[in-house]
């Protein structure tokens, strides 16, 4: 690999943290090179035909709450780069066995309404929070500091600390109860146990506020969108090229690594102090994922109308179902009924299958590195809600754990946040240090989704890495 030149910063790995740091950097007047070790920018962000020609699955990632309210990714141009957002009218659904469905709309009063004698409860926990999170989401969102607004973050934190099952007791109907435990199984762990209600709050929250929109044509477009952006500014991009080793790269005054700890170790161990390397080896990573994708002839033939009209599905029935296969995941069992987190993306983007077709994707969670093959077992899930859903597949994709992990590197046994997020990880990921972003070596960074805020397309991990690289290496301050 030769260059013309060296850098004052290389970010190696295209995912959005990767390209979050690299466009931070670059907006700061240095010259940066992004490099990516397979043939397509976007790591977690990349669509691809995976099941018959004309029908585009997004591989990794589906639908973007955090993208569309990413406080970082609000400040860029990117429509003006191709990205158009999508909104369903409904953005998640949650049906349960009697017909009936749970909804979050965007609108917090009309997702209420529907909650029936919930409607008070579900105004009373999320209304303060609407209110509270513009000046609280940089904090939030970002690494372990003194905040900005100490009294609203602890107001945040008394609702988001508690673990799922705790919150789920102030709703009194099964469709609230449900709704809840659909939201918070984003975290990849048991109901029970601490921090597991904050993800189902920020969830909750910017869908509200933003939506939980999919991007036209594909995920793909947020990573085209980025790197367009990024090249304009006058940044550099290399392709195929999969680092394994510091000597392979040209000199820079800065390096950051969109990888997670096991990687890093690979590519830049031997630099790093002898604590740092053991607090690296001491990384946990969380549960896997089971993938499938399918090319439909019809609609998914949903019992509730309201799903029909859902961006994404939670399938799962009640809330102690939900806690009961997630519990089980995580002690190496794969249940029977597991959480399906589903998306129909065709029915609102009409760009994804031929006229009259469609596309669905799901994953449930495995334990971490599981070659189960869980295809069957999403399927009946589905069929339980959309009875017919089988006579309407044509074909199939399926990706199991260690499958992922082969095609994204930093999926590690499957597990699609970059490491657990609970509460032993979810400041000081990767590491206990000052800044989570600084390696022990000068002007070794590490940016991906195992630093804070973790996991989602929100590219903060990177704009936070980013931002203390310019500070320590160059110092600037942005």
């Amino acid at each position: 690999m030769r260059h013309s030149a060296d850098y004052d910063a290389i970010v190696i790995g295209s995912g959005p943290n990767g390209l979050a740091a690299a466009i931070t950097l670059q907006k700061s007047g240095l010259s940066v090179l992004l490099v990516e070790g397979a043939a397509t920018l976007g790591g977690g962000l990349r669509t691809s035909e995976l099941t018959l020609p004309g029908y585009y699955h997004d591989v990794c990632s589906a639908v973007h709450p955090m993208a569309a309210g990413s406080s970082f990714f609000k400040t860029l141009p990117l429509g003006a780069h191709g990205l158009e957002y999508i909104h369903p009218p409904i953005l998640a659904g949650h049906p349960f066995d009697d017909g009936t469905a749970a909804v979050l709309k965007t609108s917090l009063a009309e997702t209420a309404n529907l909650l029936g004698r919930d409607e008070r409860q579900y105004r009373r926990f999320y209304e303060p929070l609407l209110r509270l999170w513009p000046s609280i989401v940089d904090d939030v969102l970002g690494p372990l500091r003194a905040p900005k607004g100490a009294i609203g973050l602890a107001r945040f934190g008394a609702k988001a600390m508690p673990s799922a099952r705790y919150i789920a007791r102030i709703f009194h109907t099964a469709a609230a109860k449900g709704l809840w435990a659909g939201m918070a199984a984003h975290s990849l762990q048991p109901l029970s146990r601490l921090t597991t209600s904050a993800i189902g709050v920020v969830l909750t929250v910017n869908g509200h506020l933003t939506g939980w929109p999919i991007a036209k044509g594909g995920s793909q477009r947020i990573a085209e969108a980025l790197a367009s952006y990024f090249r304009s500014l006058g940044g550099q991009i290399e392709t195929s090229f999969y680092v394994t080793s510091l000597s392979q790269l040209p000199s820079a005054k800065a390096i950051l690594f969109d990888v997670t700890p096991k990687q890093l170790l690979t590519i830049a161990g031997h630099r790093f102090s002898s604590l740092y390397r053991w607090q690296l080896n001491r990384y946990r990573y969380g549960v896997g994922v089971f993938k499938v994708d399918w090319a439909l002839d019809a609609p998914i033939p949903f019992t509730a109308a309201e799903c029909r009209e859902s961006g994404t599905v939670h399938l799962g029935g009640t809330f102690d179902e939900i806690a009961y296969g997630e519990q089980a995941v995580w002690r190496g069992k794969h249940p029977d009924k597991p959480f399906v987190l589903l998306a129909q993306q065709s029915m609102f983007d009409h760009t994804r299958a031929p006229d009259g077709k469609h596309t669905a994707w799901a994953y449930c969670h495995v334990p971490n590195g599981s070659t189960v093959n869980m295809t069957e077992t999403i399927e009946r899930q589905i069929e339980r809600f959309a009875p017919g859903f089988r006579d309407r597949i044509l074909a199939r994709h399926t990706f199991n754990s260690v499958e992922l992990e082969t095609y994204n590197p930093n999926y590690i046994g499957g597990d699609i946040n970059g490491g657990a997020i609970d509460l032993g990880q979810l400041f000081t990921r990767p590491a206990l240090r000052y800044s989570p972003y600084r390696t022990s070596t000068k002007g070794l960074y590490i940016c991906s989704s195992s630093t804070p805020p973790g996991g989602g397309v929100h590219g903060m991990c990177g704009h936070h890495a980013a931002r203390q690289a310019l500070k320590d290496v160059f110092g600037l301050v942005v």
